[in-house]
């Protein structure tokens, strides 16, 4: 019988085997064209996540980019805001805001932040990047929604370095208990966070049992197979009365040779011209 661990190994290993589409392509080089116009930014972070953002905004959530505010909507929280890219770059493509305002990503006067801002852009339904503070949020929407009745869903998409934190399981602890099915946690689990593997800072595993020990619903899955998690997030609630929980296994720094599951690649305070064009390269 495998192990929490080796089962966790080969959901990876399917993970680094995914072969991309060209859009799943074409929408890492505009992250990386946002990533070279600032000259800086979380690389690997943010090639982890282009499928899950790209399956969501493509066929799951309900949105109007010309009501941003539209009470009916359903809620994204970006909550590791550290990835902030390609949710700009799919921001832009589904019309929240001009494509233009791409090029001046952490630029003075821009309005995309290295980190999303609710009260600034369009379409961001939290601002993040202090690690752990999502999944509460999206919990309050949730509830909130279900006091309204409305029948809106929020998902909350969290780094697995993010989950070493308490309140991100005070929050699942919560939610299980009030059956908070209109709420739905997706783990971008990549194996690695800002300065080592996650299993050798604060193991996860096993992080599924973990979920189910808290009340809710779990589902893993490959998270760059598009048509896989395209599946598994259409049965959202994955069972009546309960929060959904998807653990996505990725790869940091996903489509780009070099960045795969390479630290020095996290974060990157300044990209040169010749760092991008190999970036370019790689994604051709």
């Amino acid at each position: 019988m495998k192990s929490m661990r080796d089962c966790a190994k080969i959901w990876h290993e399917q993970a680094m085997n995914a072969v991309l589409d060209e859009r799943s392509l074409g929408l890492r080089r505009e992250a990386v064209r946002v990533l070279e116009c600032a000259e800086r930014g979380h690389v690997g972070a943010s090639l982890s996540l282009v499928e899950i953002l790209r399956v969501l905004y493509d066929h799951i959530l309900r949105y109007d980019p010309k009501r941003p505010d539209w009470p009916g909507r359903d809620r994204c929280i970006l909550s590791k805001g550290h990835g902030c890219v390609p949710l700009y770059v799919m921001l832009a493509e589904k019309g929240f805001f001009p494509a233009e305002e791409l090029s001046r990503f952490c630029r003075h006067g821009g309005l995309l932040g290295g980190h999303p801002d609710a009260t600034k852009v369009p379409g961001i339904e939290a601002s993040t990047g202090s690690l752990g503070h999502g999944l509460s949020v999206g919990l309050g929407m949730a509830v909130s929604a279900r006091m309204d009745n409305r029948d809106s869903r929020v998902f909350v998409i969290l780094g697995d370095g993010e989950c070493n934190e308490g309140s991100v399981w005070e929050a699942c602890m919560s939610a299980g208990v009030k059956g908070q099915d209109n709420l739905s946690l997706v783990v971008d689990y990549n194996k690695y966070q800002s300065y080592d593997a996650t299993c050798r800072v604060l193991d996860l595993e096993p992080l599924a049992d973990k979920f189910v020990s808290f009340g809710w619903a779990v589902q893993e899955v490959n998270g760059h197979d598009v048509g896989a998690l395209r599946e598994v997030f259409s049965r959202v609630p994955l069972e009546p009365g309960r929060p959904s929980a998807f653990i996505c296994h990725t790869v940091k720094g996903k489509g780009v040779a070099c960045a795969e599951n390479n630290l020095e690649w996290h974060h990157k305070s300044r990209i040169s011209c010749e760092q991008a064009q190999d970036l370019y390269r790689a994604l051709a």
